[in-house]
């Protein structure tokens, strides 16, 4: 299934690199506003026109090149503020790639930092006083890092500025690495150029109808993709003001990021689906009193699956201070992209569709005017932005999916990145990925997704699929419903994804808990996650796991790291509250399990005859040889033609008739909760 066309831009590009754009700002409009910083997000705390940001890069790329290591890479290290923008035009302005990383906490292990350094292979950090304070008595700690060239920029002479020399740059070099989330030991960087960056600011740009009229407003992390190129690079390329505050800022109080959209008439602001929950959750009736959301035109919302729940819940909060629905703008796109890659129609809102949740699970997209618990909504998001072409492909087959059949996205677009920095195989398997046939040269991006009615809809992460008896779960409508099945559990810090037990894949999940809770509630709450999964999703968890508020692996974007959370419970690392660990579920669901899969049917209930089901004398015999196979005694044929539903045969084995014992290693498993210990032990083994 294909959707876009590539060679669709009818203008050519004003500039070959950023350089060239914010020389051209700081030379044509030097006293026009650029960034202002909020401190605490309400202060206005430093304030910079095109001319001091020019005069700022241009001191600090002075003195890189007064070091002489003009196209090689530098780490940027800075806390929220306006240096780092200074730093990442200076690295641009020196000829040298910026590599923007986030700052290690205090007392934080270095061990993220140390990986990005090595595979960067970089000869400096810039960072900001403040940060070199916190981590110079610990880089000893590090082999490598205590080598680099350490310069706190913010330290720097803007004297220096007269001393820079204009590089030769090309549309081609590169900008920056971005590294992406990954294992601490195998980072990647992706290898993001000028002219990537030039059109995706262009398509940006013509999505949102942005001008220089326009105002932003981010809270979105500088050293994140989101945060750096919508964040800081649009505004300079459209020229318009942007209203910047800490992440943490936001985190700490929503209710500051919509009073600076208030207080400043942005158009233009937005973030992950969880920012839009947080103002939900909290903001009050008094703080939102005061709020005109009415200028804000374009509530970007992407970087994790968008839930149309949330779309509405906000919607319907903040209509009274001016919001409209229609300024949703649900968009996709990733690092491996440089950003964006589609968008929807700024003049009609958010598109969401109704689709049967069991197609969806075998791979179909089929829609439905049903409402109940078979039917799933989805969040377009939207249609491919200039010059992109989106294939929805077989990820196996590598050939193109039918109409409606969800398989893995391809990209071909002038904003798919240039690869990996010096990881030459997997550039070739991610980013030069061929069709069976041999056509195109696409980005493989792992995402799965479909095409209905030129929309691209996306269902999930290939590598985070939960699949369980042939049957895909995908782990974020797993999640949500753990997250809202009890009060203590916490919204947006739950991992759900498989591990083999018994040579066979069961669900884990974990799940936050709130800072306050009563240790009664405990039980309660997984007993709440274990019953909504079956009663909503048809699934048994295998294992529960609460853990202590903030601290589920998570990117620095805030997204959930599913592979990372599960090594953590390997490797006992989790702040663990409470669990339950179970060997199976109780002997009446294993059976239902048990004649559910080889009668090939989707739900039976438990006083279902099997013959009425659709059962013979052949699929008795295969459930009597699977329940042999489970249960520690011998039972015969004729049982289960003598108790021919879940629950009498159940209870005819509890029970002992007949001379058979109630199944007590069996019961005992399926009953008794294993310690966390015991459980993690036995995951290890397989």
């Amino acid at each position: 299934m294909l959707l876009g066309e590539r060679n669709a831009l009818q203008s050519s590009q004003a500039f070959s690199t950023l350089v060239e754009l914010l020389r051209y700002r700081a030379q044509d409009q030097p006293f026009r506003s650029a960034f202002i910083f909020l401190k605490d997000g309400e202060v206005e705390e430093e304030f910079w026109t095109y001319e001091t940001l020019d005069m700022k890069a241009r001191a600090i790329a002075a003195h890189l090149q007064s070091l002489q290591i003009t196209d090689s890479r530098a780490i940027l290290l800075y806390p929220p503020g306006l240096d780092f923008i200074a730093a990442f035009f200076g690295c641009l302005y020196a000829g040298v790639a910026a590599v923007p990383a986030y700052p290690p906490r205090r007392n934080q292990h270095l061990g993220r930092l140390q990986s990005i350094f090595s595979d960067a292979q970089s000869k400096i950090a810039l960072t900001h006083s403040s940060v070199l304070s916190n981590i110079q008595g610990r880089l000893s700690e590090s082999p490598g890092l205590s080598d680099l060239n350490w310069v706190a920029t913010n330290d720097l002479s803007d004297q220096l500025a007269d001393c820079w020399q204009e590089n030769s740059l090309s549309s081609s070099s590169i900008a920056f690495l971005q590294y992406t989330s990954g294992s601490t030991g195998n980072p990647k960087g992706v290898m993001v150029s000028h002219d990537n960056l030039l059109h995706n600011s262009l398509c940006i740009q013509r999505a949102f109808k942005l001008s220089a009229k326009s105002v932003s407003v981010t809270w979105l992390p500088s050293f994140h993709d989101m945060g750096l190129i919508d964040g800081i690079l649009q505004p300079i390329y459209t020229g318009f003001p942007c209203y910047m505050m800490a992440p943490v800022a936001f985190v700490q109080r929503p209710i500051r990021w919509l009073n600076a959209v208030s207080k400043y008439r942005a158009n233009h602001s937005g973030g992950p689906n969880f920012a839009f929950e947080l103002c939900i959750q909290k903001t009050t009736p008094e703080q939102r009193a005061n709020l005109d959301l009415s200028p804000w035109q374009f509530a970007y919302c992407g970087a994790e699956p968008i839930r149309p729940e949330t779309l509405e819940t906000f919607t319907d909060t903040f209509v009274p201070c001016g919001f409209r629905h229609k300024s949703f703008y649900p968009c996709y796109g990733m690092a491996e992209a440089t950003l964006m890659v589609t968008g929807g129609d700024i003049s009609k809102g958010p598109v969401v569709r109704a689709f049967e949740a069991s197609a969806l699970k075998q791979n179909r997209a089929v829609k439905t005017d049903k409402s109940g618990q078979n039917v799933k909504s989805v969040v377009s998001c939207g249609s491919p932005v200039s010059d992109t072409q989106i294939m929805i492909v077989h990820p196996e087959l590598r050939v193109p999916c039918a109409k409606d059949e969800i398989g893995e996205i391809w990209i071909a677009s002038p904003g798919v990145a240039q690869g990996y920095w010096q990881k030459s195989q997997q550039t070739a398997e991610i980013f030069q990925a061929c069709l069976a046939s041999g056509e195109g040269e696409f980005l493989r991006t792992g995402d799965l997704g479909f095409i209905q009615d030129d929309q691209l809809f996306v269902t999930g992460r290939l590598k985070d699929l939960v699949i369980i008896r042939g049957r895909n779960y995908y782990p974020q409508d797993i999640e949500l419903t753990a997250e809202q099945s009890h009060a203590i559990t916490n919204f947006g810090g739950c991992a759900a994804f498989s591990m083999e037990v018994d040579g066979e894949e069961q669900l884990v999940v974990v799940q936050e808990v709130k800072r306050h809770y009563q240790a009664s509630e405990l039980d309660d709450a997984i007993s709440s996650i274990r019953g909504r999964l079956v009663s909503e999703h048809d699934i048994y968890p295998h294992g529960i796991v609460l853990i202590r508020t903030h601290s589920i692996p998570k990117t620095s974007s805030g997204k959930i790291r599913r592979q990372a959370c599960k090594a953590a419970l390997l490797e006992n690392r989790l702040k663990v509250i409470a669990s339950s660990f179970l060997k199976a579920a109780d002997l009446e669901h294993q059976l239902t399990e048990i004649v559910r899969d080889i009668l090939e049917l989707h739900q039976i209930e438990v006083g279902d005859n099997f013959f009425d089901l659709g059962g013979s004398s052949l699929t008795i015999m295969q459930i009597y040889s699977k329940l042999s196979q489970v249960v520690d005694h011998e039972i015969s044929v004729v049982d289960l033609f003598n108790h021919p539903n879940v629950r009498s045969l159940a209870n005819y084995l509890e029970s002992g008739q007949n001379g058979v014992q109630a199944l007590s290693k069996s019961r005992e498993r399926a009953n008794t909760r294993r310690t966390l210990a015991q459980s993690r032990q036995a995951l290890r083994q397989k």
